[in-house]
């Protein structure tokens, strides 16, 4: 069974560039060898993703997640079944808070500040189509 799953944690330290490179070579990696797919948001120290998968490997991933010392306040946002995977072409893209990239955040986000703890799970959903559909928002 494929699921997809939407979360977000704050990072529990200041992330450098070298940092956040190392994250998501990581991921690829893994997520690679895990058969998971997805795309990591990275804005104001808050860590958007969403998995696809397989649900033992994305429930798998999740709860390492959940030990991993370089996140805190994780929640799961949305979590659904899904006929077939959508992110194809990503063992994980990112979308960087880079200027260039501030009108997509603005777009989906009721203030100024990017902030999905406060987004419905429709508006996740959208803001990650949107992702899919330009795909220059992905490093």
């Amino acid at each position: 069974m494929l699921i997809q799953l939407i979360y977000a944690s704050r990072s529990s330290r200041v992330l450098g560039p070298a940092d956040v490179k190392d994250i998501l070579g990581a991921s690829q990696r893994n997520n690679t060898r895990a058969g998971i797919t997805g795309a990591l948001c990275l804005n104001n120290g808050i860590f958007l993703q969403l998995l696809e998968g397989d649900r033992a490997a994305v429930n798998a991933l999740y709860h390492r997640l959940l030990k991993d010392g370089r996140h805190r306040d994780t929640a799961v946002l949305d979590l659904s079944e899904i006929p077939y995977r959508r992110f194809t072409g990503w063992s994980m893209g990112l979308i960087a808070a880079l200027e260039a990239n501030r009108q997509l955040f603005l777009k989906y986000s009721g203030t100024a500040d990017f902030d999905p703890y406060s987004m419905p799970a429709a508006t996740l959903r959208s803001f990650f189509d949107e992702i899919l559909q330009n795909v220059r928002w992905l490093e």
